[in-house]
């Protein structure tokens, strides 16, 4: 390991892809190492039965950013899907996001944007007098304050407390701090200008972004940590940052996702690519029928239900836990982060962070500028 390297991206995802297409531009020598057996990190697609699997869950690249958006067409052509996701609660369909289809879905009597404000305003008017003044002490509250009983237990309680694991009155208030609510008949769940998939999935589009540098898979950095840090004059570290620093504070929480896949005869399961369960008896989130986010018309069809979980050692993790005591913990880490010459923490792990895809993009891109 004698070779010398500009850099070394310690993962293989759209953040570091993001800087690596730019690095290489630039004639820097750069080494991308990744655990897995593959690169694209969680936005890998697996093409089964001519169908792009989108292996790690749904991925629909949204942005209201020019720049981002012309950006991603410098490595893939996307098409024109929108996100419109169903929600299936004991077997009745309503559709998201929160819009006036969904609200006449509810309640027959709703027909016109103003019966569904007065509704909506009646219901949150009544959890707002049992506060009394005071501030929702949990997501439940919230949740009620905002968008009133009906629509919370119908599409949220069940969904929420699947997510994370937790009943909602045992969650903070701060995970929601607003619910966005149209009162058009637009079941287009992102207000972005911009919006698709990238053809051919977004493996190949990665394999683009990531060309020039030299990649290893099947690496684990912590198995030969020293080693490869000194293979490089800078680090660009996308793993966990607890454990980067050997849980020097204590670990911080994630959460984690268990993924079943099937491969259906038919041709049409669900006539959707994402239909979410938002019931507390069904075990899983949702349903991810992945030929229907490039128009697929083949005679097969396949399938992913999705189960959140408890993260622990051996686990993908997947979302930061942002809650206070996780967040304060996340402070420390990052703290002692800023003391490193060298290494460079990014993307949803080195950052505990969430990202939609366009935010990975712009956070790379500053990183990009700052060290080329």
């Amino acid at each position: 390991m004698t070779k010398h390297y500009d850099f070394l991206f310690v993962g293989a995802g759209l953040f570091n892809a993001t800087i690596v297409s730019k690095a290489v531009k630039k004639g820097k020598k750069c080494l991308v190492i990744d655990k897995r057996n593959h690169i694209a990190g969680n936005i890998y697609t697996e093409e089964t039965h001519g169908i792009n699997v989108h292996k790690y869950g749904a991925h629909i690249f949204h942005t209201d950013e020019k720049e981002i958006w012309n950006f991603v067409q410098e490595f893939a052509e996307f098409n024109n899907y929108i996100n419109s996701p169903i929600a299936n609660f004991n077997g009745k369909l309503y559709n998201l996001p929160f819009n006036m289809n969904t609200f006449h879905q509810i309640w027959s009597d709703v027909i016109t944007p103003d019966d569904a404000k007065n509704r909506i305003e009646s219901q949150a008017k009544a959890m707002k007098m049992a506060l009394n003044g005071n501030e929702p002490k949990n997501l439940e509250e919230q949740a009620i304050s905002l968008i009133g009983k009906d629509i919370y237990e119908i599409l949220i309680k069940g969904y929420t407390q699947k997510q994370w694991g937790r009943k909602c009155t045992e969650l903070p208030a701060s995970i929601i701090k607003r619910l966005p609510v149209r009162f058009t008949f637009d079941n287009n769940y992102f207000n972005d200008r911009y919006q698709g998939i990238p053809i051919g999935g977004y493996t190949k589009m990665v394999e683009k972004m990531f060309e020039g540098a030299e990649i290893r898979l099947n690496t684990d950095f912590f198995d030969e940590k020293d080693s490869l840090l000194n293979l490089a004059d800078k680090v660009v570290f996308t793993g966990m940052i607890d454990e980067f620093f050997d849980y020097k504070f204590g670990k911080l929480e994630y959460r984690s996702l268990k993924f079943e896949s099937e491969v259906l005869e038919c041709e049409n399961y669900q006539g959707n690519a994402v239909v979410n369960y938002t019931d507390d008896k069904t075990p899983f989130t949702r349903i991810i029928e992945h030929k229907h986010f490039e128009f697929g018309t083949g005679p097969k069809t396949i399938i992913t239900r999705e189960y959140p979980k408890t993260w622990s050692r051996g686990d993908e993790p997947y979302y930061a836990v942002n809650d206070t005591k996780n967040s304060e913990l996340y402070q420390k880490y990052k703290a002692l982060a800023d003391t490193q010459n060298k290494v460079i923490f990014g993307g949803r792990l080195g950052m505990y962070r969430y990202f939609d895809m366009d935010d990975t993009i712009i956070a790379a891109l500053k990183v990009a500028d700052e060290i080329l």
